[in-house]
């Protein structure tokens, strides 16, 4: 390895470089004891710089657990007929967007299976400007819906979404089939596309990927997080892999690392991710806290700024089932709410109530590219 034999001296220096390659990335993603301490300590005090000790909410609304994928990690996958279906009715939905109103979330995100049609994209346009007119135009909207073409992100962007969080999962193209059918409604060009795609309708862009799949290198990750500062990402949401047993790739869990090292390498992702990108937004993922109770509190420590409160009805919540070992699918929104409000507070940070708490990274390329987009 490159940097076999390292101190802690040159580890000091590798931290003050200006810009880091592939083969510093995979040392630091392999970094342990006081080098690993060091990394953590560097990008909290980049976080704490550039971004502040904020947290910011998105009420998490999963609305929905009809896919018409088949990827081989997803719990929702098409074929798996071990799942409940559901589909929040559009009123369930806006009591929920009124409860992050009410409440001084500032921002949601529409989350569910990805879809294609003009009646699903009627129905999310419409919903769009229902919630903008329950909130007097006041909260923020993430959409995550998947691939759609680029009239359609459009179409959603003039009806009030503005953030768009469209996770890539691989930015290898080798392992991206490996976790994927090839087929026409899995290809791997297109998901890129579609961030080009949006970036070009206005949005702030966001994707992500999973850490500790199988048949994943170092060098995946560092070229993982090298891919998302190259195409200039305005916001990230990433995790750990956690396995579900009613899918493919369960087959596989003997070769995976076990939970903890992907969690490990999951905090180390989000500390390199901040280093490399100092003003996105990062998201302190949910399935953080599936393998450590405390992982959102401590991915907000070392780099996170972005946390999800599930306000998805509590009777839906065991059905949008990713992964195993989900947390949360028996609290009500108010539960969450308080809940989180403890963990930032004991992260030492505290939560920006009633603000979109938008990507500072978002606002600078808009400056620099002249371009007027100007949110809360």
């Amino acid at each position: 390895m490159l940097f076999k034999g390292i101190g802690m001296a040159e580890i000091d220096n590798l931290l003050k470089k200006e810009e880091l390659n592939r083969d510093d990335l995979v040392y630091l993603l392999s970094s342990t004891g006081a080098e690993r301490q060091k990394l953590f300590a560097h990008s909290a005090a980049i976080k704490e710089r550039y971004v502040g000790n904020k947290v910011y909410f998105r009420g998490l609304i999963e609305f929905s657990n009809i896919c018409s994928k088949n990827c081989y990690y997803c719990g929702i996958r098409r074929e798996n007929k071990n799942t409940h279906r559901y589909n929040l009715s559009d009123e369930e939905i806006l009591t929920a967007a009124r409860f992050a109103y009410q409440n001084g979330y500032g921002s949601l995100a529409l989350q569910g299976g990805e879809l294609e049609s003009e009646f699903f994209t009627t129905r999310i346009e419409n919903l769009l400007k229902e919630i903008k007119k329950l909130s007097k135009g006041t909260l923020g909207i993430t959409l995550s819906v998947g691939e759609q073409s680029p009239e359609v992100y459009r179409r959603w962007f003039l009806a009030g979404a503005h953030r768009y969080l469209l996770r890539i999962e691989s930015s290898s193209r080798e392992l991206y089939y490996k976790i994927h059918p090839e087929d026409d409604i899995h290809r791997f060009e297109r998901r890129l596309q579609g961030l080009y795609d949006l970036k070009a309708a206005g949005y702030q862009v966001g994707t992500g990927v999973m850490i500790g799949l199988p048949f994943q290198t170092l060098t995946d990750l560092a070229d993982d997080l090298l891919f998302m500062k190259n195409f200039d990402i305005d916001m990230c949401g990433m995790g750990p892999y956690i396995e579900h047993a009613d899918t493919p790739l369960w087959e596989l869990r003997d070769q995976l690392l076990p939970l903890e090292q992907r969690l490990d390498l999951s905090f180390k992702m989000i500390a390199l991710l901040r280093i490399l990108m100092k003003d996105i937004n990062i998201v302190a993922a949910t399935a953080l806290q599936a393998i450590d109770p405390a992982g959102r509190e401590k991915a907000l420590k070392i780099g996170s700024n972005i946390i999800m409160p599930n306000i998805t009805p509590g009777t839906y919540r065991n059905d949008y089932k990713l992964y195993e070992n989900k947390p949360c699918t028996d609290e009500e929104a108010t539960d969450c709410k308080n809940c989180l409000e403890a963990r930032i507070h004991i992260a030492g940070s505290k939560v920006g109530y009633n603000t979109w708490g938008d990507s500072i990274h978002f606002k600078n390329r808009m400056q620099q590219d002249g371009s007027s987009n100007d949110p809360q």
